[in-house]
Parts: structure tokens; sequence; C-alpha cells
């Protein structure tokens, strides 16, 4: 198993991996499915594991009390949505012969009742929101740089300027979390 200061560097480059991946499987115009779309949503769903063991370790570093509980459960519960939208992606990339075929797919699964707000719009931003109150939590502690609170928060809004742009959120996390990966120090989750 991966130790949590692993986890601080290898979950967004993961995730930078994630990005490249994808602007690759975009120059032919065409988004999915094959090889890149399946091993570009792997990664990331990997990054999402490594997270995750990196929230319960932030949470044991922030002192374990209610707010880092908090900001562990929230991001564990946006992770989970996340985890939910990818293996989706991944099974539709499957399933399907070309893009127009994965469209088609994606709206009969996006029509079930609850699927959007729970895995495509609210769910996935308790990930970044449970990230964020746990490194804020750091950074009062003077565990994480005071502005690795400003990097998370650009990295969760740089996908929402374009997706292109996952690649810089992921540089961004690894500025950010770079006390936590560099120090043996790092408390086990």
């Amino acid at each position: 198993m991966t130790t949590p200061r692993t986890a601080f560097f290898a979950a967004p480059v993961l995730t930078g991996a994630y990005g490249v991946i994808r602007i690759l499987d975009g120059l032919d115009g065409s988004r999915g499915p094959g090889f890149a779309w399946s091993l570009g949503h792997l990664c990331f769903l990997g990054a999402l594991v490594l997270f995750v063991q990196g929230f319960a370790a932030m949470r044991a570093m922030a002192g374990g009390g209610k707010l880092s509980a908090v900001g562990l459960w929230t991001g564990v519960a946006g992770a989970v949505s996340l985890v939910g939208q990818f293996a989706i992606d991944l099974v539709v990339g499957f399933m399907s012969a070309d893009r127009g075929a994965m469209e088609e797919m994606f709206t009969r699964v996006q029509d079930i009742p609850g699927m959007l707000p729970v895995v495509y719009e609210f769910g996935p931003l308790l990930f970044f929101v449970g990230q964020l109150i746990l490194v804020s939590q750091l950074a009062a502690r003077r565990v994480l740089k005071p502005w690795a609170p400003v990097l998370v928060l650009a990295n969760a809004v740089v996908p929402l300027v374009g997706k292109d742009f996952i690649p810089l959120g992921a540089v961004l996390l690894l500025v950010a979390f770079a006390p936590l990966y560099r120090t043996r120090e790092t408390v086990a989750a």
C-alpha cells in the first residue's frame, strides 16, 4: 500500500496524467472510446484512491477534530461521486463503438432520476470542498504554506475554465502539497 507521503505526490501526478491523456485523446476531434479514454479514466480513478488516503492523513495531521472530520467525510463523499462518474465513463467507453454511441448511452444514464446531481453536478463538488477544508486547517497549523488553500481552490476552479487546464491544476496541487511529500513526518492514515 502507498504511504500517505507518496499519495500526496502520486495523486496530483495521476490527475495531471489524466489531463494530458485527455488532451491527446481529443487531438483527432473526438474523445473516446478507446485506449486513451480508458487509460486516462483509470489514471484519475487511481488518483481518487490516493486522494482519499491523503485526506485521512490530513485529518490526522489537523488534529482529528470535528472540522477535520467534516473535511474528511465531505471529501470522501465527493470522491465516491467522482468514482461513480468515472466508472460510468469507463463502462460507456467499453460498451460503445464510437462517440455517437457514447453520447446516446450517457443520455440514458443521466436521465436516471438523481444521477445528474449526485454523480455529475453537486456530488463531485464535495470532493473539492472537503479537500479545501483539510488544506486550510493544515495551513492554519503551519503544516502547509499559507497560500496552499489558494492553490487548492485554483485547482478546483481551473477545470471550470476549461478541462484542458487540468494538468495546470495538478501542478498547483503538487506545489501546495510539497511539504507533505517532502517531509518524513507525514502521519500514517
